[in-house]
Formats: structure tokens, sequence, C-alpha cells
């Protein structure tokens, strides 16, 4: 039984089988288990695949028997009852020697030994006593065991056990208010983090109805205009069917009137917008921030800005590179190149000498600086 136990166990009840029912899914458990499964919200499953379970309406008594797992189990258990009925005739008797009673008791030894033991067997020799007197002496070593058991000594036991889980209690309360601070910060960080997807989705909200607000009346104005031409359209073919000479005249100067005013109507020129500032900016500089600062961040305005074309970009970029300091220092360290060759004829007062080489020195920096400027631009 012992070895069959592991096969024979219910793996909800941790017990032997009783009444086995095989589910579909061709695992058995106990009936009373499958009944306590169905009363769970979430739906039957099995628990040892998982597997979604439809059982029958009627319940768990639907179910078929697993008649050779209860077979095997009927088997077991009566070997089990033999078994034990077998143990109990034995019990008083001597297992070295059979049938004879264990009425001696060994004091060397201190275990109950049969006459034979005391005779022939391993315990001759050995002090003996009696059954009943070893009886008497064994129940007076009692009480002084319960003696030991109430000294101060054992006492010391029960305080160690008493503050370890002291310890143990206010461990567990430490770690649940670390648990609750986790918690807490991550709801925080949570929170600023939805605020801040609001806020950034309210400006695109904001920005969608500047589209709107700045597209949709050109865009009605163009429909009209087609809606317009279509009819003049329609009016032309219809011209063409037109036999009387009169009202073919009529209604062909007519409609060169209309078309003639659809044609001086001046159309709106779309201006390409753009958002200004970029959504990639934007979450740049979020990612940048630190998760302590994200509250304080501020949301974002955004807007429609007229969109830069790449020329005004590079003549600005131009126009900065020129205006630098280094660059400044450059066009003067030319003209002083310039001086000096006017004055190439003539020699140097030594009073500039030094301002010339100084000058000089100035203008092959910046000649560096310049190259390096022009291969950023390009």
């Amino acid at each position: 039984m012992e070895r069959l136990e592991e096969e024979l166990t219910c793996a909800i009840c941790c017990d032997i089988f009783s009444d086995p029912r095989v589910l579909p899914c061709s695992h058995t458990f106990c009936r009373r288990c499958l009944q306590g499964l169905l009363e769970l919200p979430a739906g039957p499953s099995c628990p040892s695949c998982r597997a979604r379970l439809a059982l029958p309406s009627a319940g768990p008594e639907a179910l078929p028997i697993n008649f050779a797992l209860k077979a095997v189990i009927e088997k077991c258990q009566q070997e089990e009852r033999a078994g034990r009925e077998e143990q109990q005739q034995e019990e008083g008797t001597c297992r070295a020697h059979p049938r004879q009673p264990l009425n001696i008791y060994c004091l060397q030894d201190r275990r109950l030994v049969c006459g034979q033991c005391i005779t022939i067997g391993r315990h001759r020799g050995h002090d003996i006593d009696d059954l009943r007197s070893a009886y008497r002496r064994a129940r007076e070593a009692s009480g002084q065991l319960l003696e030991q058991l109430a000294d101060p000594s054992r006492s010391k036991l029960l305080s160690c056990s008493r503050g370890l889980r002291q310890h143990k209690a206010r461990c567990q309360s430490a770690l649940q208010s670390h648990r609750e601070a986790a918690l807490r910060y991550f709801k925080d960080l949570g929170d600023a983090l939805e605020q801040k997807k609001a806020a950034l989705l309210s400006a695109l909200d904001e920005v969608e109805s500047c589209i709107s607000e700045k597209y949709d009346p050109l865009i009605e104005e163009v429909e009209k205009l087609k809606v317009e031409e279509d009819e003049l359209k329609e009016l032309h073919a219809a011209l063409l069917k037109e036999e009387s000479p009169l009202l073919f005249l009529e209604k062909l100067q007519g409609l060169q009137l209309r078309l003639q005013a659809l044609g001086q109507k001046q159309l709106p020129e779309p201006q390409a917008l753009e958002i200004d500032p970029s959504m990639e900016q934007v979450l740049q500089e979020l990612s940048r921030t630190e998760l302590g600062q994200l509250p304080k961040i501020q949301a974002p305005k955004l807007e429609l800005a007229p969109k830069s074309s790449a020329g005004q970009t590079a003549a600005a970029a131009l126009w900065a590179a020129l205006t630098e300091p280094g660059v400044l220092l450059l066009i003067l360290a030319l003209v002083g190149v310039a001086w000096y060759q006017e004055m190439s004829a003539g020699a140097i007062p030594a009073p500039l000498s030094h301002l010339w080489r100084f000058l000089l020195r100035i203008y092959q920096d910046c000649c560096s600086s310049l190259q390096d400027k022009a291969r950023e631009l390009c």
C-alpha cells in the first residue's frame, strides 16, 4: 500500500481515492472533490492539465467510475487490514523465538525479552527483573521525568521561541511597510505619467482643432467652386443639344460670363504648416527628465507654425556662422593682411610689429575655424 500510495492519492484532497470518477481529459479525482470544483467562480478546469471542463448537468455523479483503480484500492486496503491483524496477533511475543511471551525485563538492554532469550539467546547472563517490578519502577521514573520537564531551563526554550516569533513579526511588519511604500511610489509615478499623457493628448487635440479651423473653410470654399464648375459642365452639355439659334446664343453668352467669373476667383494657396515643437523634441525632453522631477514638468504648448524651408534653414545657419566672434576676428585679420601688403614696400614700424604678429596668429586660427564651419554646413 505504501509503495502505491502516490498513484492512489487524489491530487485535490491528497488522500486515497474515494469513489474515483474519470474526467473527459482522462484524469481521475474523488467524486466529492469534483463537487467542490464545480463551485469555483472561474468555472471548472482540470487541476492536473488545466483543461476547461464541460461537466454534465447532473454533476459528478454522471461521470464514469474508475473501476480498475477502485479495485486496486480495495485490494490494497484488504491486505493492509490483514497485515494489521497479523501484527496484533504477534504483539506480546518474541520475534527471535516465535510464540514465546515477553514476560521478562532485561535491565542491561532495557527491553522485554522471553525466557529463551535469557537462557540460550543474546541476553544470557544479563541482569533481569520481572515485568511487574519493571513496570512499577518505570512509573516512578516517569514522575522524575515530569520534574525534569518542569525545570526552569525548559522555559528558556519558550522565551527563545517567543523572541524569534516577535523578531519575525517585526521583520514582516517592516517588509509590509516597504511594500506599501513601493506600491505608493509607483502609483504616484503612474498617476504622473497618466497626467502627462492626458495633457499631451489634450494639446494634440487642440492642434487638431486649429488644423480644422485653418483648412476647413478653405476646403469648403474650394468644394463650392467645384460644384459650380460641375454645374457649368452640365450647362455646356445641355447647350450643345440646343437647336434654336436664338436660345443657343443667349445661353452661350450667360455661360461664358459665369465661366469668366469663375476663372477670376482666386483660389486659396495652401500654406505648409508644422507642429511646433515637434513630438520628437517633446518626447526627448521627457526621456531626459528624472523620474522624481516628472510631476513638476509643465505640459508642452503645441501650436501650428509655418514650415521652414531647407534654404531658409541653411541661410540662417550661414548667417549665424558668419556672425560668430571667431569669424569677425578672421575678417579683421584679413583687413590687417591687406594693410600689410599695402605697406610691404616699406618697413613695418617697430611699435606695430607685435600687433602684426598677434593678428597673424588670429588669422591662422580663424582660417582653421572657418574651414571646420564650412565642412559642417556642407
